[in-house]
């Protein structure tokens, strides 16, 4: 089965697109790999402090993020980016990468091209009940299932999750 060629325009206003709750965070998608013919995702991720994903490698695609409110730490290869509204950053695909929220809360877009790991945070994540930070998970997550989950999409874990920097 291909993917088509072209795609129809749509427009998703602020609120709206389906919304998962995944580690912690809000994650609303803006646009997935079904409605852009596989060429690009893109979600609008609301996090606490703290809040950061693994040390990892997508080997299929490149990815990018822009900071809309808060600050965040970004690890892309051996570069340390602090960003804050309006700073973005590109991690190539095979470049080690990872985030942490260092504000009190942080919302970005993250987004790649071309498109498929939105189906990673589908498979991991669950519906948001609503559009707000999840309750306290009830335990850690299982990191084996994580690893595999995003092995199925290319994408290899390389460290644990960076914390957040302390200010001196």
């Amino acid at each position: 089965m291909s993917s088509p060629t072209t795609t129809r325009p749509y427009h998703l206003a602020e609120g709206e697109g389906p919304a998962l709750w995944h580690l912690g965070a809000l994650l609303t998608f803006k646009a997935t790999s079904e409605n852009t013919g596989g060429r690009l995702w893109v979600q609008e991720a609301y996090g606490a402090a703290g809040y950061a994903t693994p040390v990892h490698r997508h080997t299929r695609e490149d990815e990018a993020f822009y900071v809309l409110e808060g600050e965040l730490t970004l690890y892309v290869g051996d570069d340390v980016i602090t960003a804050t509204p309006g700073s973005f950053a590109w991690a190539p695909r095979d470049v080690a990468h990872a985030f942490c929220v260092e504000s009190p809360t942080a919302k970005f877009l993250a987004f790649s091209t071309d498109g498929g790991m939105d189906k990673f945070f589908f498979a991991t994540g669950e519906p948001a009940a609503s559009l707000e930070l999840p309750p306290p998970p009830q335990g850690p997550p299982d990191i084996d299932a994580l690893v595999a989950a995003m092995g199925e999409y290319g994408v290899e874990m390389v460290g644990p999750p960076p914390a957040p920097r302390v200010s001196g």
